[in-house]
């Protein structure tokens, strides 16, 4: 009994390769409400209606009927939003020459 409610602090490293594809594998499949790219710390709407889906070793985000943004697994910095109503992502954007880029993905919870 002591060791049933015994709490494990086993910390993650994010930076890793295997969380970044865990956190991947977590967001495959989700349909979003709408995209945002921060910019200069404001949140700019660049797309409605979509989903995030993986594909070849890389993670892509379809809004408004075109590819918003997509980045090789690997190298992308995914994290959930603290209300889990989202999830934020970093890294270089292949749609767009390679930029580092933020986007913001706020998922719906109806199909």
């Amino acid at each position: 009994m002591f060791g049933l409610f015994k709490r494990k602090n086993v910390k993650k490293d994010e930076n890793s390769v295997a969380f970044r594809r865990e956190m991947a594998a977590k967001l495959d499949g989700r349909h979003i409400k709408y995209a945002t790219e921060r910019i200069d710390n404001v949140d700019i709407i660049i797309g409605r209606e979509g989903s995030i889906t993986l594909r070849d070793g890389k993670l892509i985000l379809f809004s408004s009927a075109d590819i918003v943004f997509r980045c090789e697994i690997d190298e992308l910095k995914a994290s959930e939003l603290l209300s889990l109503d989202g999830a934020i992502l970093t890294g270089p954007d292949l749609e767009h020459g390679g930029e580092m880029r933020t986007v913001i993905a706020y998922y719906t919870y109806y199909r």
